[in-house]
């Protein structure tokens, strides 16, 4: 991969909310991890440069903070994820009725919020029946694509 092509990824992945991509080509493989929000360095990008075999190296400090991350507690019950990148909100309006609670009954394809992606409001469809226990992101929260939204039993 060329260092153009790179520079790109890097950059794509600095101004967007994604925190990881991976890409593999022919001729290699490139992961580039994005830092935590205090600081916008690439800094492990730098190692993800080298081809596949050498690799293996940079993923490996990448898996000690996921082994370290168990501070959220598994949760019971059917988790409903975003379907995309955006941004979360409860309601249809500012100020407006939330589309949901904790312990509202809910249908499958009910609408239980919204998220904004490119200015498009895109409301978001509960995908099982049931009751939300918990809701686990906030009003205006930026939201990855697979992140749970909420806990439905």
């Amino acid at each position: 991969m060329d260092l153009r092509k790179l520079k790109t990824l890097i950059d794509l992945v600095s101004e967007s909310n994604i925190s990881e991509l991976e890409i593999t080509e022919a001729d290699g493989k490139v992961r580039i991890v994005k830092s935590e929000p205090a600081g916008a360095v690439m800094a492990p990008t730098a190692h993800m440069l080298q081809m596949p075999a050498p690799a293996a190296a940079p993923m490996a400090p990448a898996a000690a903070p996921v082994a370290a991350a168990p501070v959220v507690p598994v949760e019971t019950g059917h988790v409903v994820k975003s379907p995309m990148v955006g941004t979360f909100y409860r309601s249809s309006s500012p100020g407006g009725k939330a589309f949901v609670e904790v312990g509202s009954a809910v249908k499958e394809g009910e609408p239980i919020c919204i998220i904004e992606a490119m200015k498009i409001m895109n409301e978001i469809e509960s995908d099982t029946t049931g009751t939300v226990t918990k809701i686990l992101c906030e009003n205006g929260q930026a939201v990855e694509f697979g992140q749970p939204l909420f806990i439905v039993e």
